[in-house]
């Protein structure tokens, strides 16, 4: 499936005109936004949380915020830095959450997201039903189309945040997950139910995009991750 194929949301009145007839905006989430409990703490007053598939799309873990160098959950020297995205591919179904957040929050999650590629997509209930209203997913982007057209403050200024840890690209295919997240993200899952849980075990990939997350656990051994205790002040929103 081609990137093409999906309509790309610019600014602001790209994501009002997906909204529904009560001007809310479908949000779908594949990551930390399994748990409602982890994207309530991001949106408090998000409405109808469900769970949906989504066709044409695998999730990987490719992206290097700065978060996980802020809540000091990053292991730089095992190179274990890495957050999730999603990106087009035709064999691919992942099982995500959606739900819907007002109009007036769209500014907060354009900015918050950024490093992202916006896409309009229509999810399907789980027995294949296309959802009325399309959804936002953040997918996969690269680092030559962030710098031209989302950062304004320059690509030297952007990694000054990363202090010490000297990231120099957000978009790799060479980090591996971040201990603390790749917990949260499998419990999560795991709370949605066996298909749910199993969906993300099998169409979850490493950067490499050969590596599932299933076969991951098998070569490190499960307990390594799950043994990785989000701290305190991350007990919350990556509590699983």
């Amino acid at each position: 499936m081609a990137m093409a194929s999906q309509p790309h949301l610019i600014d602001q009145s790209d994501f009002e005109a997906i909204a529904s007839p009560h001007g809310c905006i479908s949000i779908c989430g594949y990551g930390s936004l399994l748990s409602e409990k982890s994207a309530r703490s991001t949106f408090p007053d998000l409405t109808n949380f469900r769970i949906a598939k989504l066709t044409g799309f695998r999730r990987l873990f490719s992206v290097v915020g700065n978060f996980f160098f802020t809540h000091p959950v990053a292991n730089i020297k095992t190179e274990e830095i890495a957050a999730l995205s999603v990106e087009p591919c035709e064999d691919e179904t992942i099982i995500v959450s959606v739900f819907e957040i007002k109009k007036t929050e769209i500014p907060a999650f354009i900015k918050r997201e950024r490093e992202y590629r916006f896409l309009a997509v229509v999810p399907e209930s789980l027995d294949g039903k296309p959802f009325t209203n399309p959804a936002v997913l953040c997918a996969s982007s690269t680092d030559d189309e962030f710098f031209q057209f989302k950062c304004n403050e320059g690509r030297e200024k952007y990694f000054q945040q990363y202090g010490e840890y000297k990231i120099h690209k957000i978009w790799r295919d060479d980090a591996l997950p971040c201990r603390v997240y790749l917990r949260h993200c499998v419990l999560a899952a795991k709370r949605l139910g066996d298909e749910v849980y199993k969906n993300f075990l099998d169409h979850t990939f490493l950067a490499d995009r050969k590596t599932s997350i299933r076969q991951y656990f098998e070569k490190v051994g499960s307990n390594l991750i799950m043994e990785a205790e989000p701290p305190e002040s991350l007990k919350t929103r990556y509590g699983g």
